[in-house]
């Protein structure tokens, strides 16, 4: 059903601020508040022309919004109101913004941007390769599973021959980042900087706090202790961070 002119014009009003302000992320999340996730995965060009910057974005951004409201006219008060309530970039991948509406677009010369788009329900896991930090792992992945998400770590992926790619690309398909910083392992920092380019909600741990650098201590971070009990507790913290950051309710109660 084709809006009527008043509606029109909402979402032209609406167009300028999603160009502004959105993310992938955030386009997943309408997509998926919508019903509308096939309109914002199968356009042609809406995430490419986002993620480069190309002039063509607010007529890729009026299309989907109007597909979204022509597919039910109740969903233009559900993209007022995700709209209105405020947009946080958490999701940036090719671009990142710091919330003055200014913009910035990446082509990165050490790495290849991946073809796959984001997952809302991916997250990324950076932490030192050592035996040691396999059941802190298993504490995240559970966090995760507790809110529906899915964890990966760099050191399950052979995607490409060189692994700092394959750590790129995780990045960029995540939604959150979860980086251990326990020991000050410099490639956990490499990875927390590529992440917080991206426009990633980076979630720093540690088991000491003087372990996470000076530049990073103005961001909140959790410290746990490597035993059965500690690592419980960061399976309850982690899972109440993710189901803030995603909006997702837990599927079962979280351990505290």
């Amino acid at each position: 059903m084709m809006p009527n002119e008043a509606a029109g014009r909402r979402i032209l009003d609406l167009k300028r601020l999603v160009a502004e302000r959105f993310t992938a992320n955030n386009w997943f999340e309408l997509g998926a508040l919508t019903n509308a996730l096939d309109a914002v995965r199968n356009h042609g060009r809406l995430l490419r022309a986002l993620q480069w910057g190309d002039a063509d974005y607010e007529g890729a951004v009026f299309q989907v919004l109007l597909a979204m409201v022509e597919r039910d006219p109740g969903n233009l008060k559900r993209i007022a109101d995700y709209v209105d309530g405020g947009v946080d970039g958490g999701g940036e991948n090719a671009s990142s913004s710091a919330g003055s509406g200014r913009r910035i677009y990446i082509t990165p010369s050490v790495f290849e941007v991946p073809a796959d788009q984001p997952d809302p329900s991916l997250v990324a896991v950076m932490m030192p390769f050592d035996v040691r930090f396999d059941a802190v792992h298993a504490a995240i992945r559970k966090a995760a599973a507790q809110v529906g998400l899915t964890c990966k770590r760099a050191d399950n992926m052979w995607e490409n021959s060189v692994v700092i790619q394959d750590i790129f690309s995780l990045i960029y398909r995540s939604t959150i980042v979860v980086c251990d910083f326990t020991g000050k392992n410099p490639n956990v920092f490499y990875e927390a900087g590529i992440a917080h380019v991206l426009g990633k909600h980076v979630v720093p741990i540690t088991q000491q706090p003087d372990d996470i650098p000076f530049d990073l201590r103005h961001h909140r971070y959790s410290t746990y202790l490597a035993n059965g009990e500690g690592l419980e507790v960061l399976t309850g913290t982690l899972a109440e961070r993710f189901a803030t950051l995603t909006g997702r309710p837990p599927a079962r109660p979280w351990s505290v």
